[in-house]
């Protein structure tokens, strides 16, 4: 049977507990076809770059499917007319994965510092000192330095 890398996002106004109802729909519609669910995984809730039905924001699930054509076109079907299902992406690849996707990896490298912490817990040898005004410097005309040169 061929594989399957499928995501779908979910509305931002439903629970966790709903997404995950809505994965085990979509799994049993799969079972049910002949189909198998080799890996689910969830991604959060993350910005849209758009608003989608006025949502900015949205439940992402990634589910890595061994199903037959049949099956997937049923998922697909189901996922249109659900309100629940803001956007579906179905893609056929020739092997999965393994290990976690590259949403998760990125995930758990992220220390979850702003690019400026990074620059204010540097080194203080590495920091250079702000260049200072002149006013700190003493001022001397060029006649003092002659006249005290003439008169040495």
């Amino acid at each position: 049977m061929p594989l399957y890398e499928h995501v779908f996002i979910a509305r931002q106004d439903i629970s966790s507990a709903q997404v995950e109802g809505l994965v085990e729909t979509f799994s049993g519609l799969i079972q049910k076809d002949g189909g198998k669910i080799i890996d689910v995984e969830h991604w959060g809730l993350k910005n849209l770059a758009y608003r989608i039905k006025k949502n900015r924001k949205g439940h992402y699930v990634m589910l890595n499917i061994d199903s037959p054509v049949a099956a997937i076109n049923e998922l697909e079907r189901n996922e249109r007319l659900n309100e629940d299902v803001l956007r579906y992406l179905t893609l056929r690849v020739d092997e999965l994965e393994e290990g976690p996707s590259v949403m998760t990896r990125g995930r758990k490298d992220n220390t979850g510092r702003d690019r400026e912490d990074v620059y204010s817990t540097s080194n203080a040898s590495d920091r250079q000192e702000p260049i200072s005004n002149n006013k700190d410097r003493e001022i001397v005309s060029d006649y003092e330095t002659e006249s005290e040169e003439l008169s040495q």
